[in-house]
């Protein structure tokens, strides 16, 4: 796959960035390099290999997945500056 000037200024259009001439004929050529690598990339055999998700073997900390009734509904008010019945009050501002 290559990219053409055409290419990296609609881009650029649609990320809203303002790019002049010279730097879209700049960008041209290290797009093109950067999908050269991804194209290396692609060529690597990786058949066989289990997705990583550390450069060290770890296990994830998991939770126990269980259904709480919660009961937290005062610690959540507490620091608020006004409550009413476990409920945020805050000030009126549409009439």
């Amino acid at each position: 796959m290559s990219v053409d000037l055409k290419t990296v200024k609609r881009v650029a259009h649609l990320a809203r960035i303002a790019v002049s001439e010279d730097d879209a004929q700049r960008m041209t050529g290290e797009l093109n390099a950067i999908l050269g690598f991804v194209e290396q990339l692609n060529e690597v055999d990786v058949s066989g290999v289990e997705p990583m998700t550390s450069v060290t073997p770890m296990e994830m900390k998991k939770r126990q997945d269980v259904v709480t009734d919660g009961n937290k509904a005062a610690d959540i008010v507490a620091n608020a500056p006004a409550t009413d019945e476990n409920f945020f009050l805050v000030p009126k501002v549409v009439e």
